[in-house]
Order: structure tokens, then sequence, then C-alpha cells
């Protein structure tokens, strides 16, 4: 099969109650649209809802660092690329960027890292050969798309020596 390169979501919308006090998308709801966009994503790779239910297994974020770039605001369109950076038997590293839909500007960028769980232990398992199979094409797909500078990013406040 042949993958997007990158991987982009339907537009999403920024809903009015996500909005904090600074008139802003407020920082969780970032991760509530990126977590959508990436269910889109792994549905494709055959990694949805019917995978947990008939394999019994399901996969875990790690770690996720967000940089903010610019904000969005009440009913702006958002569209979200994701982007395999790679994998390995039992996770799956990947990044997505979110941008406004209608002008195009880079509003967040997300870096995450997932572990595929057995569901009925609770413990890390290797992805079965055809996931792993359909992660590495999808990864291949990828892998001469830019990767932005955030990606890699150490978070932490600069000082001078």
């Amino acid at each position: 099969m042949t993958y997007p390169a990158p991987f982009v979501s339907r537009i999403q919308t920024v809903e009015e109650q996500w909005t904090d006090y600074n008139g802003h998308l407020n920082m969780a709801y970032y991760n509530v649209m990126f977590d959508r966009a990436a269910d889109e994503a792994m549905d494709v790779l055959g990694l949805g809802p019917a995978y947990v239910k008939e394999r019994n297994a399901s996969f875990f974020a790690l770690e996720c660092h967000n940089t903010y770039v610019r904000e969005l605001h009440a009913a702006d369109p958002v569209r979200i690329e994701t982007q395999i950076l790679d994998c390995d038997a039992k996770r799956l590293h990947y990044m997505q960027q979110m941008y406004h839909a209608e002008e195009g500007w880079l509003s967040c960028v997300a870096e995450l890292i997932f572990m595929h769980v057995d569901m009925g232990l609770k413990k890390a398992t290797p992805f079965p050969p055809d996931v792993m199979s359909k992660l590495q094409s999808m990864q291949e797909a990828h892998k001469a798309l830019p990767i932005p500078p955030q990606v890699g990013h150490k978070i932490g406040i600069p000082r001078k020596a």
C-alpha cells in the first residue's frame, strides 16, 4: 500500500469552549486535536478501534513534547500533518504539525513516542508482523520529508556561559 507523505487529517475547528482567559486555544486542547488526527493516521494503518477490540492490543503515549509557534482562536480551521520518524519492535516515534487550514501558517509542532501494549497484561509487546510492515511502509514514505527544528529540541532555559 502507498501512504500519503505526510498523512493529512481532516479539517478540525477550534471550539469556543476550548479557549482560555487569554482568548486563545488552551494548551490542553492542542493535544485533543493532535490526538484526533493521530487516530485518523493510526486507523489508516489498521490500528484503530477495531484493532484494539480484535487483537486486545493498543498503544500508550510515553512522551509528548509540544512547541507552540502561533496562537489559534475560536472558530479557526486546523489541518494537522502526521509524519512517522522512526519505529522499532514496540515503539513508534512520530511528529505532527498543526496549521491554520486557510492561511497556512504553523501553529504548533508535537513530537511523540508511543509504546505498543498488550491490553490483557498491560505490558509492552512487539507489533505483530503485519502491523510492523505497515508502519515501516509509512515510515519509508515519510523519510524524505523535512523535519522541523522543533523535533528533538531539548527543553530548558538557555543560559549564557
